[in-house]
């Protein structure tokens, strides 16, 4: 199974050492992994497929703060001490992670120092990333920000293409379902994507990325920055370019 760019960011003992006491996992599309509040005994480090972060409010439908692919991390608030989930988790798209149990990464030598300051620089980042969701929530049509979450979930998919219903992407966004067809419609139309039957295809990418709002750009740059991994090895979604 690939490794996860976090972990490729390891010295090589370190990312040895520590991926003989992680466990392969699939990831199922749908499956609630985490939950706000409780208590996560291990770390995901996802290689393929996509996390969604959501939160409640009040009586409202859960909605989506953020994603996790082979770029990040799940559970990095154990750096800090920390169990309980800040967010609750569910599976975007299917695919595999490496899970390790939390108490490696108190058994590590040294402490583990190396993947802590990973964790770390990696709650800085979704820090940040989180502040920007919020500001385009509120400032940005939904076209832009429909645009801009299909470039974050292919960056996570194995090709130019996965799985999720308008249903689904209402939900996620916060919106009525006829928002997110009005806007996709829009979207296939200028042929920068197309949809079917629930999978829709990324059709002409740097148009899709100049119809996004400028927070996508903005996170990629967020996380090279923040990781301090060397400039355009790895965009937020892992992809090489």
């Amino acid at each position: 199974m690939t490794v996860n760019h976090l972990l490729a960011h390891l010295p090589a003992v370190e990312q040895r050492r520590l991926l003989k006491r992680c466990n392969p996992v699939a990831l199922r599309s749908g499956e609630q992994i985490a939950l706000q509040d409780a208590p996560m005994r291990a770390l995901l480090f996802p290689v393929q497929g996509c996390l969604a972060l959501l939160t409640p409010l009040d009586a409202h439908p859960l909605l989506q703060v953020g994603m996790v692919g082979s770029e990040g991390v799940l559970g990095a608030q154990v750096a800090l001490g920390m169990a309980a989930s800040p967010v609750t988790v569910v599976v975007q798209q299917d695919g595999q992670a490496w899970s390790m149990p939390a108490e490696v990464l108190r058994h590590e030598p040294g402490g583990g120092a190396g993947l802590r300051r990973l964790l770390m620089r990696y709650v800085l980042v979704q820090l940040r990333q989180a502040a920007t969701a919020a500001a385009c929530l509120h400032f940005h049509a939904l076209q832009e920000r429909l645009a801009r979450w299909l470039l974050m979930g292919q960056d996570r998919a194995a090709g130019n293409g996965f799985a999720v219903t308008q249903e689904t992407m209402a939900h996620l966004l916060g919106v009525r379902r006829v928002g997110v067809t009005v806007a996709a419609g829009s979207l296939q139309a200028a042929g920068l994507i197309h949809y079917h039957r629930g999978w829709v295809t990324v059709s002409d990418r740097s148009g899709l990325e100049g119809a996004a709002c400028a927070c996508y750009a903005q996170d990629r740059a967020s996380y090279r920055l923040g990781m301090q991994f060397a400039p355009h090895a790895f965009d937020e979604g892992g992809e090489a370019r």
